[in-house]
C-alpha cells in the first residue's frame, strides 16, 4: 500500500514523502495516529500543491538570505570597545556584541548563535567572523574594533 507521510516517522521516511508499507501497518498504526494518509489521486494532488508552496517559500527565503549576505559584505562592522592605554580591550568582543552591531548598523536581526568569531578579539584592529544562515549559506564579515 502506498501512503503519504504527514510527519517524520523513524525508519520509514520524512514528512511529505510517498512510501510503500504493509496494509496492516498503514491501517492499524499510521493512519489512525494521523501520521499518514492513503496515497489516493486527490491526496497526491494535494501533496504536489503543498510541495509547490514549500518550494516557493524556500526560494523567497533564499533570496532574502542572499540579500542579507550582500548587505553584510558591503562594509566592515564597527564595534566600540573599552581599552587600556596599550590598546588592549578590557575583556573580549563576543558574538552578542557583533549581533547588536549588525542590528544597529545594517538593520538586520542575526541570531547570536549563528555568529562564529574566527579569532579571539582582545585588542583593537580588524578581524573576521563567520555568519551561518543554514542550508550551506554562510558568509565571512569584517569587524573593525575601535576604541570607545
Amino acid at each position: 500500500m502506498q501512503i503519504i507521510l504527514i510527519q517524520d516517522v523513524n525508519n520509514l521516511g520524512g514528512a511529505n514523502e510517498v512510501v510503500p508499507v504493509k496494509n496492516g501497518y498503514a491501517r492499524n498504526f499510521l493512519i489512525p495516529r494521523k501520521m499518514a494518509v492513503e496515497a489516493s489521486p486527490s491526496n497526491l494532488k494535494q501533496l504536489e500543491e503543498r510541495l509547490k508552496q514549500i518550494r516557493k517559500k524556500e526560494e523567497k527565503m533564499m533570496a532574502e538570505i542572499n540579500r542579507v549576505i550582500e548587505v553584510l559584505k558591503e562594509s566592515a562592522i564597527r564595534i566600540g570597545a573599552k581599552t587600556g592605554t596599550s590598546g588592549k580591550i578590557f575583556g573580549a568582543v563576543t558574538n552578542v556584541q557583533v549581533a547588536r552591531a549588525i542590528r544597529e548598523q545594517k538593520g538586520y536581526e542575526v541570531d547570536r548563535r549563528k555568529i562564529h568569531i574566527l579569532d579571539e578579539i582582545k585588542e583593537l584592529g580588524n578581524f573576521k567572523a563567520r555568519v551561518d544562515f543554514g542550508n550551506g549559506h554562510e558568509t565571512e564579515i569584517e569587524l573593525e574594533i575601535v576604541a570607545e
